[in-house]
């Protein structure tokens, strides 16, 4: 079978950028805003200063927590038989675990989200094939921000079988969603053999790592789920204006945040997660989907692969704010990159524009284009039955290969068959059921779905002790 697979670096540019990476972390170091890791680190051997709280890593620092990584791991949802594994070759598509604006998916209009849009977000996660994370894709004005991340996680269970996430709010309010995980799970030793979820640690560029996602770390990893490690370096702002050196940074925040979460808990798995963009030089903003992004995730894909880890690229994504030409081109450009690279996580999905707001009609969107990338991706095979020799014999000069028993075993495993969601009708069909262009026939189908499709059913004695919990952390944590 030929499955193609792309890269853009050589093994000595690879090692150029590691090295550069590790003379970062030793010579210029790393802002450690949080105490007690500064404290473990130096107890490690690295060289923290007390009067910057930068700390100097030295190699042996690196190289021994690269050691100790976990570089397998298998994400659960509460349908143990749905599943996002890493390192096995898996690709694997996260819905954005929340964006502070909201698209209404039939008519577009842009409002602050609620929790009933949290919700649709998980039902249709749940319902489409290429979402293998459900996240909340909103942050809803209408719930408690000090208890968010537990309310949106006893809301993604309830409304799908999948892994799901949110982005975690405190510590405190962590230690709730892992208690409802550890109920869904079956107890605290079941949550370790089978994580439910993954928590980000996104340093900030340049070179700084967080007091309070160090906090929250804490709870994640004693608990045993896995831990990706995202910065969001920007080319010409936060990070310098060449990719080179974009990625020696990111790469270097990334082995800091591996060796903080090695010290804090050996053995947790690692997702190495790129997640560079560029500034735009005519607005001065972030931009999503420029070409840059994707050599920036081709080229990080191989740089974590090189240490064995698996890991998330932030592709598909667009800096259009309507399903268009341009949001086409620049979601398939990454998409394709980070997939042929070998990346096993991609998102995240939704996303209207530049983190403009979620939509359901995108997600859907974004569904598709898993689809046909995942095709071009499991290639094809040249052997003796696939080359059809002999079929090509059989029927001779000016025949046809309709009728062919050889067609009838093969096309469906051959060719990828889209639905009637995709167009490939004659023109004067595709007029006469009313001319409709992608996004008309998406939001038919949103709308189908959210009226149709059933989540698994949840047990009602762990329904009501998920409500116990939620309850719990309203009352102790909401002021």
């Amino acid at each position: 079978m030929l499955r193609p697979r792309i890269s853009i670096l050589s093994p000595q540019e690879i090692q150029a950028v590691h090295e550069t990476s590790l003379k970062i972390l030793r010579d210029t170091g790393v802002i450690v805003h949080n105490e007690s890791t500064r404290r473990r680190l130096a107890e490690a051997g690295a060289q923290p200063d007390s009067n910057t709280n930068v700390v100097r890593f030295n190699e042996n620092l690196v190289y021994q927590a690269l050691e100790n990584t976990a570089k397998q791991f298998i994400l659960y949802g509460r349908d143990t038989s749905k599943t996002a594994r890493f390192g096995y070759g898996d690709q694997n598509m996260i819905s954005s675990p929340g964006q502070y604006g909201w698209f209404e998916y039939d008519t577009g209009l842009r409002r602050s989200p609620l929790l009933s849009d949290a919700q649709a977000a998980g039902l249709l996660g749940d319902a489409l094939e290429n979402i293998s994370i459900v996240g909340s894709m909103s942050a809803p004005a209408d719930v408690p921000i000090e208890i968010r991340d537990v309310i949106l996680t006893a809301e993604l269970l309830r409304y799908t079988g999948k892994p799901v996430r949110a982005f975690p709010v405190s510590r405190s309010s962590s230690r709730y969603v892992l208690e409802i995980l550890k109920a869904v799970a079956g107890g605290e030793a079941a949550l370790r053999s089978k994580p439910m979820t993954e928590m980000l640690l996104e340093p900030i560029s340049p070179l700084q790592l967080p007091d309070s996602e160090l906090d929250i770390l804490l709870e994640f990893t004693a608990s045993g789920q896995p831990i990706s490690i995202g910065p969001m370096a920007m080319a010409s702002g936060t990070a310098p204006a060449t990719l080179a050196g974009t990625m020696a940074q990111e790469n270097a925040e990334i082995l800091a945040g591996v060796v903080v979460v090695q010290l804090t808990a050996p053995g947790t798995p690692v997702l190495y997660s790129s997640i560079p963009h560029i500034m735009d030089p005519r607005t001065s903003i972030c931009s999503f989907g420029s070409p840059e992004q994707g050599l920036m995730a081709l080229a990080l894909t191989e740089i974590g692969k090189s240490y064995g880890l698996p890991v998330y690229v932030n592709v598909n994504l667009t800096d259009s704010k309507r399903l268009d030409f341009q949001t086409g081109v620049e979601k398939m450009g990454s998409l394709l990159l980070g997939m042929l690279a070998g990346a096993d996580l991609f998102g995240h999905a939704g996303i209207v524009g530049t983190d403009h707001g979620g939509s359901l009609t995108w997600l859907l969107a974004d569904n598709e284009s898993a689809s046909f990338a995942r095709r071009i991706l499991r290639g094809f095979a040249v052997d003796e039955e696939h080359l059809a020799g002999d079929v090509i014999a059989a029927v001779g000069p000016a025949g046809n290969f309709l009728s062919e028993p050889h067609t009838i075993k093969h096309y469906r495993k051959e060719f990828w068959l889209p639905d009637q969601l995709w167009t490939r009708q004659p023109y004067d069909t595709w007029a006469a059921e009313g001319g409709k262009d992608f996004e008309q026939r998406a939001i038919e189908r949103v709308r189908q779905l959210l009226a149709t499709h059933q989540p698994p059913p949840m047990d009602p004695k762990l329904q009501a002790e998920i409500d116990r919990i939620v309850s719990t952390a309203r009352r102790e944590l909401v002021k």
